[in-house]
């Protein structure tokens, strides 16, 4: 599976948000040109994402004067499978169909590929449940531990 330019785009663009909170006051917005600025991304293919990302619910909008974009919940309560979810649609490894059980299987053992594609797009999610913005926030101001791969082996 690849994370899509899309989908790295609005992690990148909420990690910013998420970067901005002081715990001392309530967020204030931030515009899209200065969210482009500081993320280095393109704002008109910005605006696109953060419309998307309006529409799941992760981040409110406010008009006019100080407009801007606001994480909708707090940085701890955002995943990025959320994130990536909501502009890419959901985390598999594609639309294989499901495998046969028990040995039913009449394909020469594609059934087992399937199973294992599955698990793979289950891993891919749960990984990616494992992190969210104030984790990767945590790491970003260092923190915390860069990210590492546990041992996983068959």
């Amino acid at each position: 599976m690849r994370i899509s330019t899309r989908g790295d785009y609005a992690c990148r663009a909420l990690l910013s948000l998420a970067l901005r909170i002081d715990d001392d006051s309530a967020p204030t917005p931030t515009s899209v040109r200065d969210i482009a600025e500081r993320t280095g991304l393109p704002q008109p293919y910005l605006e696109q994402i953060l419309l998307a990302l309006k529409g799941a619910g992760l981040v409110r909008s406010k008009r006019g004067v100080g407009g801007g974009y606001i994480l909708n919940r707090p940085p701890a309560e955002i995943k990025l499978s959320e994130i990536v979810s909501a502009v890419d649609g959901p985390i598999t490894l594609g639309d294989f169909g499901q495998p046969h059980q028990d040995g039913a299987c009449d394909h020469e053992g594609q059934c087992v590929l399937l199973a294992i594609w599955d698990q793979a797009g289950t891993h891919m999610r749960q990984h990616l449940d494992g992190y969210t913005l104030a984790t990767i926030a945590s790491i970003s101001r260092g923190e915390a531990a860069w990210p590492s791969l546990p041992d996983h082996s068959h």
